[in-house]
């Protein structure tokens, strides 16, 4: 049997720590590393360095970062995979050749192409960027040539892990199991330091002030455990590790261009000190499509924020309002939204706690409507309400992005692999397999907590969280710890309490996905983040916060569970 496979992660977004890659080189043992620096928002801004420069396009503190790191993953025998390539990964592997002759590191750079669509067809007016989520053969097939580093351009988060394990195990695409654990060990690596205690919701258990970056050993049969490099802070709990498998998900099956992931089979189970191991995970054929995000400015968005203190909030919100409309009358802007958050509270000792926040957010084509629409607000500073200002002069209105996800034929992308020697192999889609087992429905509950006293406390007291975006969607996954607190979750956090205890869901398809092994509900929310991150269409753009806020809500919880 092969040895098992150590892949790392240095990188979760586009402008994570800088020095984690060189923390990962030098921490301990690993074969693979990888950088995850793409996401919706990122395509966006990479589109817009492309039209100011065709020769840019990629994720530029990658290579910065690589002037320290290509020696000593060198010295250390350790690969590189990134998507740090973004929308030019034929780029930056010719500057990372550049580099490695200009420091005089020898390496073998290979890159894969492909999910690069924008003109392959007409995608309608304003389309910036065009790109399919690729899956980890191409990455697999520049390994087996012998490659040292390589770079993708649009791949899915966990082929930057499938790939590499592909390649070593020797894997095909009949493999499902395997590929399926692998994907979901690559989940959880994706977002760097969140498996290992950063953003997690019992943080003050763990000393998380310098979380190291996540690690997993991955086996034959596709088990692997999460863990991170000796010494370094933070902790990979099975908490930690749920939290981030919830995050960004839905259903029971995580749809992948290798492999569709069965989530509800996943098994998470302590293996020592900062390890955590899964096994368990089953595999189905993918889906015969690709996802392909598409990003465009969707016009210009102006923001004003209006500070009100002390008493008649409400009053005063409405005098800013009224004085509005006759700005509105004249040149109005195609969408405006007022949101009025009581951050006040009454008989306060400190200003700041006196004061709502009512916010004024404006969008439109022409930037000079968004503009003159906020300027508007200096105008009202000596006649409006008692006490007027504003948390910063307004400003000239800036681009917004719009997501949207279309589905393509995966044998009409033309995913390569570019070899170190400049060969070009093409990279077929896998052919379709397997009979999909059945899900647990909600028919198959646990039975209920028996009847027993309550109190009335926050939800986060016995239950952790975690949310996040899909384009326009958002999700919110809740998991707790014994089966006593699940037996009660399952049956307590149903659609309609969650709608009760968020409001603002309430006018959103919602959606409960049940995971009885890692005792978690997933919940998505269709339409919570309109066009998506870019649009900014609410204060907590990516949902980031949203299961904290659910975390914070008040209901009767048993006492037996406190």
């Amino acid at each position: 049997m092969p040895r098992p496979l150590l892949i790392g992660n240095a990188s979760g977004f586009y402008g994570d720590r800088f020095d984690a890659l060189r923390e990962m080189l030098t921490g301990g043992p690993l074969d693979v590393l990888t950088g995850d620096y793409l996401a919706e928002l990122t395509m966006l801004i990479l589109g817009r360095d492309r039209l100011k420069d065709p020769a840019l396009g990629y994720a530029k503190t990658f290579l910065t970062q690589l002037e320290e790191g290509l020696g000593l993953a060198a010295d250390r025998g350790v690969k590189i995979v990134t998507n740090a390539g973004g929308l030019n990964p034929a780029g930056l592997a010719r500057r990372i050749d550049e580099l490695a002759e200009r420091v005089g590191v020898p390496v073998r750079v290979a890159h894969v192409t492909g999910d690069d669509l924008l003109g392959e067809r007409d995608w309608g007016t304003g389309v910036l960027t065009a790109n399919a989520y690729l899956g980890g053969a191409g990455i697999a097939a520049c390994l087996r040539a012998g490659a040292d580093v390589v770079v993708t351009g649009r791949v899915t988060d966990a082929a930057l892990v499938t790939g590499p394990a592909t390649a070593h195990f020797g894997w095909t695409a009949a493999d499902l199991d395997p590929l399926a654990g692998a994907v979901v060990a690559g989940h959880v690596l994706e977002c760097g330091a969140q498996a290992t205690g950063g953003n997690y919701s019992f943080f003050q258990e763990h000393d998380v002030r310098h979380p190291g970056f996540p690690l997993a050993e991955i086996h034959a049969d596709g088990s692997a455990v999460i863990t991170k490099h000796p010494g370094t802070g933070g902790a990979v709990t099975v908490g930690t590790v749920t939290e981030q498998l919830l995050y960004e998900t839905s259903g029971p099956r995580y749809l992948g261009p290798d492999v569709t992931a069965r989530l509800d089979t996943v098994r998470l189970t302590p293996d020592g000190p900062d390890r955590v191991r899964i096994s368990g995970v089953r595999g189905e054929a993918p889906p015969p499509t690709l996802k392909a995000g598409l990003t465009r400015i969707g016009g210009f968005r102006n923001e004003v924020v209006f500070v009100l203190t002390g008493l008649d909030i409400e009053a005063k919100a409405r005098l800013v309002r009224d004085q509005f409309e006759a700005v509105f009358a004249q040149a109005g802007p195609a969408e405006v939204r007022w949101t009025l958050a009581r951050t006040d509270r009454a008989d306060a000792p400190v200003q700041e706690e006196a004061s709502a926040l009512l916010r004024l957010v404006v969008r439109d084509r022409d930037p000079e409507a968004v503009g003159r629409a906020v300027a508007a607000a200096v105008e009202l500073a000596l006649s409006s309400y008692p006490g007027f200002h504003l948390t910063a002069p307004p400003g000239k209105g800036a681009p917004y992005g719009v997501f949207e996800a279309a589905y393509v034929d995966a044998g009409d992308v033309p995913h390569t692999a570019v070899l170190p020697d400049g060969t070009c192999v093409p990279v077929l889609p896998p052919a379709p397999a397997g009979v999909p087992a059945p899900v647990l429905g909600e028919a198959a509950l646990p039975s209920p907590l028996p009847a027993c006293p309550t109190r009335r406390v926050p939800l986060g007291l016995v239950a952790g969280a975690r949310s996040g975006d899909k384009g326009g969607s958002a999700n919110v996954g809740v998991w707790v710890r014994t089966d006593d607190a699940w037996r009660w979750l399952v049956h307590e956090l149903t659609v309609p309490r969650v709608v009760e205890l968020l409001p603002e869901v309430g006018g959103f398809a919602v959606t409960r996905h049940l995971l009885p092994n890692l005792r978690a509900l997933n919940f998505t929310v269709d339409g919570l983040l309109g066009d998506g991150v870019a649009s900014q269409a609410r204060f907590d753009p990516q949902a980031k916060a949203v299961g904290e806020w659910l975390r914070s809500r008040h209901l009767e919880i048993p006492e037996v569970l406190l």
